[in-house]
């Protein structure tokens, strides 16, 4: 059996699963300012988040609910705070082509044809998906636009530190990551265990929908592979003690706290160009740093934001 048909048995399940997890009656549920929520929309935000993370469905219903109400929630804050900034949310053809290609090769389909079918199959149409994917673009360019300028990377440090570090062999790394804060009525401590309660019971990638406030929760935390050179020390560190599989204790980070975990390792060898690694490790640097101004920049308008049930 192809893999493509595995596909569409696994669809038909949660076809299945998803009229117990909400009724069918299609009603407002809340209000983000002068946006809707219906219940329709907590289910197609649950269909969606299945495509990107398969193994939301071992969560229990109330679970998947609220995920899936959260999830939706800060879309509609994103959306609310591009069309201050942007006309529309028009964004170039060739990037979102680029962004959708690398969406559907993730989960093992080969053409836009294919993954048009696989979203009508889900009951969701391709529209709607790429919709999001826009307002996460159009998102991304509001930080850059408004942090760029407070982004910190001594690119003579990197190379100095390159040059001295440099090897035909290094390690790298493939990550994922839980952002999570800690309220005022929260203990670290407590809340870590927690987490880490979440993570033994039902895996890390759906602790990291219940708990992380990054934009990558919603992909179960997934980074990808980082080279060790474009690491920090202080994660470096954490990271060296590990095995394939561990997770570091909360690292301290701007807006809240990070923990890592390590799903898979490897030793690569590189050709020393060092103007290409060295813009490599800059890219990464800027990357995180952008990531953790996104939250931070988040939670600042989220509390100028209505959100009322009803």
């Amino acid at each position: 059996m192809s893999r493509y048909n595995l596909l569409f048995i696994l669809i038909l399940i949660v076809s299945l699963f998803l009229s117990s997890v909400q009724s069918i009656e299609n009603r407002i549920v809340y209000k983000v300012n002068n946006e809707i929520i219906t219940s329709i929309d907590i289910t197609d935000e649950f269909k969606y988040l299945q495509i990107i993370n398969p193994k939301i469905i071992n969560l229990d219903k109330d679970k998947i609910y609220e995920i899936s109400k959260n999830s939706i929630i800060r879309e509609k804050i994103k959306k609310i705070e591009i069309l201050k900034i942007f006309k529309d949310l028009s964004i170039s053809k060739e990037y979102i082509d680029k962004v959708l290609r690398n969406t559907y090769l993730k989960i093992g389909i080969s053409s836009q044809e294919d993954f048009t079918e696989y979203l009508n199959i889900k009951g969701l149409n391709f529209d709607q998906f790429k919709q999001k994917l826009v307002i996460e673009a159009k998102w991304n360019e509001i930080i850059f636009n408004k942090f760029r300028s407070k982004v910190k990377i001594d690119k003579d440090t990197i190379e100095k530190n390159f040059l001295l570090s440099a090897k035909r062999e290094i390690k790298s790394f493939n990550l994922s990551e839980i952002i999570f804060e800690v309220n005022k009525n929260e203990n670290l401590d407590k809340k870590y265990k927690l987490i880490k309660k979440e993570i033994a019971n039902n895996g890390y990638e759906n602790a990291a929908l219940i708990y992380s406030v990054s934009d990558t929760s919603n992909m179960g935390g997934m980074i990808g592979w980082i080279d060790e050179n474009s690491l920090n020390k202080k994660i470096k560190k954490n990271l060296d003690k590990l095995k394939i599989g561990d997770i570091t204790e909360p690292i301290t980070i701007p807006g809240g706290f990070l923990i890592l975990k390590i799903n898979d390792e490897k030793k690569i060898k590189k050709e020393l160009n060092v103007q290409k690694e060295v813009q490599k490790i800059m890219n990464t640097k800027l990357n995180q740093q952008l990531n953790q101004y996104s939250n931070i920049y988040f939670n600042k308008i989220k509390k100028d934001i209505k959100i009322e049930k009803i």
